[in-house]
């Protein structure tokens, strides 16, 4: 199967139209797509089972490079192949991995859904207020560095398949599964309900992460940084801290659910 690829010189040529502007309109969504940034990111999303690739643009200089994984995948969509100064005038600024793709999101499970579909032992990290793009992506990167089953994402949290979130998480925002949309409290008695033993983690704990016993079913909150967790999630569920000096705030929200997953992940899902 032959590829569909085709040298465009014109930046107004309207094929290149869903690539125009990408930082202003990751600010306003994309209906039912998301941009996928840099070669890892997108062999990541062509060879996802859950997204598909609408089209690709790539600059001439990079398509050498990323001939390996169109091979690999054999992907169907269009790809557009352009000179670097036609992608940062289309795209309003200098895409300096030469590498950008459209994909078309899916829609997600309910929190029932999710539940329903994990393994009878499971570790799940929940988000609640995580509105740092950055630190969304970390989190998805670290979940799947830990082999957690999924995440779940509160209605008050920001957009996993943000471009930055998508980026920093290494398209680990592509492989996790994840649900979205319903708040902490719903997310706390579905998740008793299911039988998880919900830890929450907090600077003021006063048990240590260290100490936590590893149950079958697991799952960890984590709040955003600042505020942190609301009280009565503190309150109705386990809480554990790590240690650090006596004199500094806290950790980074993603190195906690680093240090986190890690403690309690199933090492025979690990290298």
């Amino acid at each position: 199967m032959s590829l569909d690829i085709t040298t465009i010189s014109d930046v107004d040529d309207p094929r290149l139209a869903p690539y125009r502007d990408i930082k202003e309109r990751d600010l306003v969504g994309r209906e039912h797509h998301f941009i996928a940034e840099g070669k890892v990111v997108l062999s990541v999303l062509l060879r996802s089972k859950r997204f598909e690739a609408q089209s690709l643009l790539v600059a001439a200089a990079k398509l050498l490079g990323l001939m390996p994984v169109l091979d690999a995948t054999k992907p169907t969509c269009p790809i557009y192949c352009v000179p670097q100064k036609i992608m940062d005038d289309i795209a309003g600024f200098n895409v300096h991995r030469g590498i950008l793709g459209i994909g078309e999101r899916v829609s997600t499970p309910t929190l029932d859904e999710f539940l329903a579909g994990l393994p009878e032992k499971a570790l799940v990290p929940v988000l609640c207020g995580i509105s740092n793009h950055d630190n969304m992506g970390s989190i998805f990167r670290n979940a799947a560095a830990f082999a957690a089953d999924g995440i779940i994402i509160d209605k008050t949290c920001c957009d996993p398949l943000y471009r930055k979130a998508i980026r920093v998480s290494v398209g680990a925002a592509l492989k996790v599964p994840y649900t979205q949309g319903e708040d902490i409290k719903t997310i706390l008695a579905a998740l008793e309900k299911a039988n998880f033993r919900i830890y929450s983690l907090s600077p003021a704990a006063s048990n240590y992460l260290k100490d936590a016993e590893v149950a079958k079913r697991t799952a960890l909150v984590f709040g955003t940084e600042g505020e942190g967790l609301p009280n009565f999630v503190l309150k109705d569920t386990e809480t554990l801290r790590i240690p650090i000096a006596y004199d500094f705030d806290s950790l980074n929200v993603a190195t906690a659910t680093g240090l986190a997953l890690e403690h309690f992940a199933d090492f025979d899902k690990l290298n």
